[in-house]
């Protein structure tokens, strides 16, 4: 019996088995494949198969989609071994921050014209 208590105010989707999705840098010069295990209007957790080390990534690009049409710039806000959890950007702003906790709906790609 799992006897964790999920204290977030914010529903997240979990994925059973991952999304396949990629970071890219700001400046373009480095990206790393990854999968999305869990999402929310405020932020995302990813899990990497390869080593972030030497990587700066305070700030990123998450694509959702292989065309790159779908977006979102995060800040990092946590790593765990090959786990990172990052909030999502809105006009210099974190998610968390613009919107109030109890606030409705994903709109994941929405933000790539805001971007």
């Amino acid at each position: 019996m799992d006897t964790t208590v999920n204290r977030r105010k914010i529903h997240r989707v979990v994925f059973s088995h991952g999304i396949d999705v990629q970071i890219f840098s700001i400046d373009g010069t480095w990206r790393r494949p990854c999968a999305m295990l869990d999402v929310s209007e405020s932020g995302v957790r990813l899990a990497f198969k390869s080593s972030l080390a030497g990587l700066n990534i305070k700030e990123f690009f998450l694509v959702l989609s292989s065309t790159g049409v779908a977006f979102r710039r995060c800040e990092l806000s946590w790593i765990n071994g090959e786990q990172i959890g990052a909030s999502f950007l809105r006009g210099g702003r974190t998610a968390r921050q613009r919107r109030p906790a109890g606030a409705a709906g994903l709109e994941l790609g929405a933000e790539a014209a805001e971007a």
